[in-house]
């Protein structure tokens, strides 16, 4: 089958959005490219941050977010984007130009491409992420989580899901764990690298949860994670000592309250997808739900909140 690629010229602010959008209108994947998601090679932080030169050069000098289609439904594609991109526009966010180019592409095209910039890198002290295609040689006390994100959100390399999985290896420490919108699987995979033994991951997307149990197979996990399909707590009765939500700020804020009462007393709560503009907002939720603040982190334009429910 052949596929039609349509690459969206946007803001690093607005790339989640827009391959949101995209993945709504049908988009067979997507993949966002951004020079802000890469290491200053000239000073990096640490030596597992140094990246080959040509992986550098092969990026836009503007962020851009590729999505493929097939052809059959392109007429209807184009016009579901215009009207959701108009409305992105509206919404006062820096979307940039949301110049669309487009370009027809076979299956097996698009289905590599995207995997040459997805490389291992360190993830905290000792979590490594791994894609599933990709060797590593590291530390003897490196801890390997193999990923293939497949349709679903969650790589590790977006500042949000970095953000979790570094606090997540600070504030772990006991007990059961919910991961809530899992995507991937990655939060609950480095989660179960870190020691936790039970760990149910929810999330939504139908698409979603067959990634993530396919990474918790590949990660030989079966028996400390159970995936389910489901809205946020929806069917869950148990309490838990940690949680995680990557998720959006007004989900969030309107979780909080709800998973205040799944937690047990001491439990840690580590939110994230949160923009920095959004911090008291979501700060003021935590705070008048009754969590205890640990923690707060930022990267690029996200930030991110360790809590605790008191004892």
């Amino acid at each position: 089958m052949n596929f039609t690629e349509i690459t969206v010229s946007t803001t690093t602010e607005a790339s989640d959005s827009v391959s949101r959008i995209l993945m709504d209108a049908g988009a067979a994947g997507t993949q966002i490219l951004d020079r802000n998601d890469l290491p200053d090679i000239d000073h990096p932080l640490h030596d597992w941050e140094l990246m080959d030169q040509s992986v550098i050069d092969a990026f836009p000098e503007e962020t851009e977010v590729k999505a493929w289609f097939p052809e059959a439904q392109m007429r209807a594609v184009t016009e579901e984007l215009r009207s959701r991109f108009d409305a992105l526009r509206a919404s006062g966010l820096n979307t940039g130009t949301l110049a669309v180019r487009t370009a027809l592409a076979k299956e097996e095209e698009w289905n590599e491409t995207w995997k040459k910039y997805y490389k291992p890198f360190r993830a905290g002290k000792k979590i490594v992420i791994k894609p599933t295609w990709e060797t590593w040689s590291g530390n003897a006390d490196d801890l390997i989580v193999e990923i293939d994100p497949g349709m679903a959100f969650g790589t590790g390399t977006h500042e949000t899901t970095a953000l979790c999985v570094e606090m997540t290896e600070d504030y772990y420490h006991r007990g059961k764990m919910l991961d809530i919108g899992t995507g991937s699987g990655i939060l609950a995979i480095c989660a179960a690298r870190l020691g936790a033994g039970q760990i149910t991951a929810v999330d939504i997307d139908p698409d979603a949860v067959r990634v993530a149990e396919e990474n918790v197979r590949q990660n030989g996990l079966e028996g400390c994670i159970t995936v389910k399909q489901g809205d946020l707590l929806e069917g869950l009765s148990e309490r838990f000592d940690f949680a995680v939500a990557n998720i959006l700020a007004p989900i969030i804020i309107r979780l909080c309250p709800a998973l205040f009462r799944h937690l047990t007393p001491g439990a840690v709560f580590i939110c994230s997808g949160i923009l920095i503009e959004q911090k008291e907002e979501v700060q003021n939720a935590l705070s008048a739900c009754g969590y205890r603040m640990l923690d707060f982190r930022s990267r690029g334009e996200w930030c991110a909140f360790a809590v605790q429910k008191p004892e």
